[in-house]
């Protein structure tokens, strides 16, 4: 499937989901996932953030009541509106089309997102990311993986259903390291989900 309309699809099924979205719990591990990252921007005096697939902003509402200085984009729509409800600063943007000057942000969040960027486009979106960031910069990425799949789920309860690309720890890291330095590297294990986890890395751009 082409990304173009894998996008369009994503929009349409994102769209539809708003509100049983907001209403979500955020599971205990994806919060302190959040504080570390927090941690280290203030450490680090990185300040400027970008969030990408920021959903209904609750992530991007924790960042900035912590202080920093945040802009978030997702490519629904609706998503977006929401966000700007929470008061923050919100833009309707796909992976590859962020439309921001080069260098412009200190730190890039993508919690559970670019799984939906098909493998052969990745290092396209990777390279978006980089320009993006000033040098010394932080990029926190975070999917699910440690399977290959790459296509569509029958169980999946979104119409149209979500297109996932899905990596092996190690195809992964070496996808981040063609583009950034790997600072960390965690594997976060999920109950009930048999071989798939949660592949955590910060990266930095030199």
């Amino acid at each position: 499937m082409i990304y173009d309309q894998i996008v369009k699809e994503l929009r349409q099924a994102y769209d539809q989901k708003v509100e049983e979205r907001s209403k979500k719990e955020i599971a205990a591990w994806k919060v302190e996932e959040r504080k570390q990252f927090l941690t280290l921007l203030q450490r680090e005096n990185k300040w400027k953030l970008l969030e990408i697939g920021a959903g209904t902003g609750v992530h991007g509402k924790f960042f900035q009541d912590s202080g920093l200085d945040i802009v978030c984009t997702d490519l629904s729509p609706k998503m977006v509106k929401r966000c700007q409800q929470r008061g923050l600063k919100a833009y309707t943007m796909d992976f590859i089309n962020l439309k921001f000057n080069d260098s412009f942000f200190d730190a890039v969040y993508a919690m559970n997102c670019l799984f939906h960027v098909p493998k052969r486009d990745l290092q396209k979106v990777l390279r978006v990311i980089r320009d993006l960031l000033q040098s010394g910069g932080f990029f926190y990425w975070g999917q699910y993986g440690g399977i290959e799949k790459e296509g569509t789920w029958s169980e999946d309860h979104y119409e149209p259903k979500r297109f996932f690309c899905l990596l092996l720890d190690k195809e992964i890291k070496e996808m981040a390291t063609s583009q950034f330095e790997l600072v960390s590297f965690r594997r976060i294990d999920l109950e009930g989900e048999g071989d798939i986890h949660f592949q955590s890395m910060v990266l930095r751009r030199d």
